[in-house]
């Protein structure tokens, strides 16, 4: 990741182009650094900040991918360091993992693509219905719903009513199913109480079902919901 001479922001497209090929999700380099050390010593050295991008970035960009599709998913994900790189002296260090944090900024710049969204929901359910899984792993929620519903017409179904749901509610549900968040990561992701999380899941989730005729793709979450993360 490279900085702009200028301003010290990182250029969006440097961001792109190393995206793909990184390993992330690790909320802790070699050096056992936490995300809250790393941006702390950013804001001297801000090309630390560069570790948080080798990190994460490989997550926002599955999980942009999977609400926009891949080409806007480059932008979005180069967008969302740049937005975390500006805003990282008010990061709040008492948090020490950042990727709730990096969750809400890509999630508040999907919100900008509300038609895109629907439009990438639309494609998805024609690839599911002329794709057949081949379990190597890819979205979990999609690959999950196709190993539960076979019939072509639900997946429809379950694209189509994901495209009909309040924005607020499909925000709470997708981050959590596809961001592969926790209740309460999810509630700091998008800076709601964790019962308004709760609440608007479990409206998204009952939308879902009265569209699938009871059927709850997204139930498995809640075999891990509760005791995930210490």
């Amino acid at each position: 990741m490279t900085l702009s001479p200028s301003v010290g922001v990182p250029s969006p497209r440097a961001v792109t182009a190393t995206a793909v090929g990184h390993g992330s999700g690790g909320e802790a380099g070699e050096d056992g650094d936490s995300d809250a050390s790393v941006i702390e010593r950013s804001w001297d050295e801000p090309d630390v900040f560069a570790e948080l991008f080798h990190r994460y970035a490989d997550d926002i960009h599955r999980y942009a991918a999977r609400r926009l599709g891949t080409e806007a998913a480059d932008d979005l994900m180069a967008e969302t360091f740049v937005v975390a790189f500006q805003r990282r002296c008010r990061y709040d260090l008492a948090r020490p993992h950042a990727r709730p944090w990096l969750y809400g900024i890509v999630t508040r710049l999907i919100g900008g693509h509300r038609r895109a969204e629907a439009r990438q929901l639309r494609a998805l359910s024609r690839v599911a219905s002329s794709t057949p899984s081949d379990g190597s792993g890819g979205e979990p929620l999609a690959e999950r719903v196709t190993a539960r519903i076979s019939a072509e017409n639900t997946r429809d179904a379950l694209t189509a009513a994901l495209a009909k749901l309040p924005a607020r509610h499909r925000d709470v549900l997708l981050v959590i199913a596809w961001g592969d968040l926790d209740y309460a990561e999810a509630a700091e992701a998008l800076g709601i109480p964790v019962g308004t999380v709760r609440s608007r899941l479990h409206r998204a989730r009952k939308k879902l079902r009265e569209a699938l005729g009871g059927s709850d793709p997204t139930a498995f979450r809640e075999e891990q919901e509760e005791p995930r993360r210490g």
